[in-house]
Formats: C-alpha cells, structure tokens, sequence
C-alpha cells in the first residue's frame, strides 16, 4: 500500500473514458423544456475526473475517441482550455458521434437527457491504448463506462494490462449506467473483472451491490475486495463513505450544501480525492477533500466548469471546516 501512495504522488494521471458535450439551462432551477438559454461547456465522467485533476494541480491526460465534427472539436478544445492533455484522443470518421447530454440546475424533478446512439467513446481500439506512452504517467484510471460497449471494453482491458507491466497501479470508478449495457448479467461481469484487475476501487453503495450480485450484498464485496490488498471505498450519499484498507476501515462523513444539480459530485470526488494523496495528504484528509471537492461541485451548475480549483477547495474548507459527523 506504501507503493500505491507514493506512485499516486508522483501526480501524473492517464484516464481511459468518454469526452462529450453537455448543454445545460443557464438559469438555476428552470426546467429544460422551459429554458431559452442554455450554456455548453464539457461533460462525459473521465473527461470530468481529468478536468478535476487539472484544476488542482495534477498532470492529466485523456485516452478516447471522438467524432471528427464540430463537437468532437469543440470537447478537444475545452479539454486544452482546462489543460488536460489531448496526444491520445483519435478523432473518427463515419456516423459515430460524440455523446450530448441535456440537464438543468436544479435537484426537485432532475432531469438529465442523454444522446449515446453509436457512441464514438466506444470505438477505442487495442491499437489506440497501445500507442500511449505508459511511462509519461504514475497512476491509470478508468470508469465503468468505457466496459459497457466493444470495441472499447476489450481496449480498455489491454489498457489496463499494459499500465500494470508498466508498473502503474490502476484506479477503478465503477461508475454503473444501466442505458449503456447489452445486459445486466454482462455488466456484473465485466465490472467485476475490471475490479480484480484494479488497485483502487471507488463506487457507491448501489454500484458495488450491482457488482456483488444482490441489495446489500456490496459492502461485503468492498470488504472483500480490501482482503485482496485492494484499497475499496464505499460511497454512502449523504451518510459519507466507508473506507476499506490494510486491515482498517476509515468511515467519513461529507460537507452539507447548497445543491443546485445531483451530477458531476462523483467524478470531482475522486479527482480531489486523488490530487490531495498526491499532494501528500492522509488517506482521511484525501477522502475528506474529495466529498468536499463533490460539495463545491454540485452547488455550481455545469460540471467541468464547476470542478473546483486548489484554491476553491481550501477557501471551501475554511469556512466548512467541520464534515457531518458519519
């Protein structure tokens, strides 16, 4: 485990996942089918994380695919915008497209609309994670998204292979979205394969009870998983985590706060999460800041743009220095 933390402290990050374009109301708490205005801006869970990453002073680098249009563009430019780098992104031809998704700021009646039909993420091939240069980076991380759909799930595997031989640990968000699958029974699969293969797991309590195979079975999963020299958190909502590591388990609370949207806390907490290890913080303090990462998050709208900066989260800190008590 000492291993783990001092790569993750080297601070470089290259993150296997989707990029797209989110469109969301501009104006807080109007529905979108009654807004007249919308702001676009990046979104997709591994670019988020990377933005993230970015905005508190982490080296990160994106491995996907986008459409070659104008909103493959336009994710390619925000990404360079937020400093995240581009080298492994392949732009593609056809009728693939990058994926859209339409929400609002507001938490009563949320809705988030998705446009994934022939998802250019997905078409991530075993020859893309090959040509990435494994010894630029300390950690690899990838969400469960990326598993859902060939040719990016056997892609995403290789990736993972290649970033072990390379003697980066790997980092799994679970990330379970139910739309993206052929079938239950083959996301149960993959994600637990994804999770053997991994050093880090992160999922909330519905993710590792999907994983596990039944409600209320995941957090004996995660326990199980720790046995195996894995280090597994268990995300509770607003009950906090349950961390499993080396013998121990660390439970945290989280910040109260003004939520405008639900989206984007998922992605900001692993990103402080992972920034505050690097940077040298325990693994209590990481944990902490990441749900305080996830709280600055969903109190803004959008998702890359609300993603804090160092000096968001400790001004955040500063005046919220005490997390509910778990």
């Amino acid at each position: 485990m000492d291993r783990l933390f001092e790569k993750i402290r080297g601070n470089r990050f290259v993150v296997f996942g989707r990029a797209g374009m989110d469109l969301f109301a501009q104006d807080v708490g109007v529905k979108s089918e009654d807004a007249e205005v919308f702001q676009a801006d990046l979104g997709g869970s591994s670019a988020n994380t990377c933005v993230g990453l970015s905005k508190l002073g982490s080296i990160s680098a994106l491995v996907t695919s986008v459409s070659n249009d104008a909103v493959g563009r336009f994710c390619i430019n925000r990404l360079k915008h937020y400093g995240v780098s581009t080298d492994y992104i392949r732009s593609i031809d056809g009728e693939f497209r990058t994926s859209l998704a339409v929400y609002e700021s507001r938490t009563e009646d949320f809705q988030n609309v998705l446009y994934r039909n022939g998802a250019a993420d997905f078409q991530v091939t075993e020859a893309d994670v090959d040509q990435v240069d494994y010894t630029r980076f300390d950690v690899a991380l990838g969400a469960g998204t990326v598993f859902a759909s060939e040719p990016s799930r056997s892609a995403t595997l290789k990736a993972f292979a290649n970033a072990k031989a390379a003697g980066l640990p790997i980092v799994f968000d679970i990330d379970y979205r139910p739309y993206s699958w052929p079938s239950p029974e083959v996301a149960s699969d993959v994600l637990t394969r994804a999770a053997e293969a991994s050093d880090v797991i992160v999922g909330n309590d519905e993710e590792f009870d999907f994983m596990a195979g039944g409600a209320g079975k995941g957090l004996a999963m995660a326990g199980h998983l720790a046995t195996a020299g894995k280090l597994a958190i268990y995300k509770m909502g607003p009950d906090g985590a349950l961390t499993f590591w080396s013998g121990e388990r660390i439970r945290t609370g989280v910040y109260p706060t003004n939520a405008i949207k639900p989206v984007g806390a998922g992605d900001s907490f692993l990103s402080g999460l992972l920034a505050s290890l690097a940077a040298g913080h325990d693994l209590e303090s990481a944990i902490l800041r990441g749900s305080a990462c996830a709280a600055i998050t969903v109190s803004r709208a959008g998702c890359a743009p609300a993603m804090p900066t160092t000096e968001d989260l400790d001004a955040f800190l500063r005046d919220h220095p005490f997390p509910t008590q778990p």
